[in-house]
């Protein structure tokens, strides 16, 4: 199935995200990402953004993890990094829902940097910038949060997340176990499945020093 811009058509899916992860939609939250997701279809036309294989896929790799990266976010201010941004998946959408929030894309290729600055200046995100390199060359604890989608593996990324970030890194899961790392402790587990393709997630936010570790699920 090719993928289309539908424009207000993403309505329903769009609703369907938000519900799922217990959050509120306004009608301007609604209109920039349906703009958003329609920018994502016509660029992967000539660039290969993402892999999504349908509709559905698409809402749910842009949407799902990112709204549970806000859920349970929204109580770390500071500098957010999101580590291979590629097409945008799921930093940019963290913009889009926390536009006040600042935060950094790190993307090494050309293709993909021009999208997302594309996206920034259209959306109007003052407090979001793109750095065209990769992770291993950024300072030590040079952010307060560090995250990634698939840009390493589980236990590799929380080791350079654990370098980068000042309080907290996020790892996001499919079927892995929670990875470990000296200084670290997991402080939160959140098990999730993506509503529109079914797949199941887990998220696990680490956090230098913490207290004990809390679970929803």
């Amino acid at each position: 199935m090719s993928l289309e811009p539908l424009g207000a058509g993403w309505a329903s899916r769009l609703s369907a995200q938000f519900e799922a992860a217990g959050l509120p939609m306004d009608s301007e939250l609604r209109a920039r990402l349906a703009d958003f997701l329609d920018q994502v279809v016509i660029w992967n036309r000539r660039h290969n953004l993402t892999a999504a294989r349908d509709t559905d896929e698409l809402v749910d790799l842009y949407l799902a993890d990112a709204l549970w990266l806000t859920r349970l976010g929204d109580d770390l201010g500071g500098k957010w990094l999101d580590v291979g941004s590629g097409g945008g998946a799921p930093g940019l959408t963290l913009a889009l829902l926390r536009p006040k929030r600042v935060l950094e894309l790190v993307e090494p290729r050309d293709k993909r940097v021009a999208f997302l600055r594309t996206v920034i200046g259209r959306s109007g995100l003052e407090r979001v910038s793109v750095r065209r390199t990769r992770s291993d060359i950024l300072p030590d604890q040079s952010v307060d949060v560090a995250l990634a989608r698939a840009t390493l593996p589980p236990p590799l990324w929380l080791a350079e997340g654990a370098r980068l970030a000042r309080r907290v890194v996020w790892v996001l899961l499919a079927r892995e176990p929670a990875p470990s790392q000296e200084g670290w402790q997991l402080a939160r587990t959140e098990r999730y499945t993506w509503p529109l393709t079914g797949f199941e997630r887990t998220l696990v936010r680490y956090e230098r020093g913490a207290g004990e570790p809390q679970s929803s699920s």
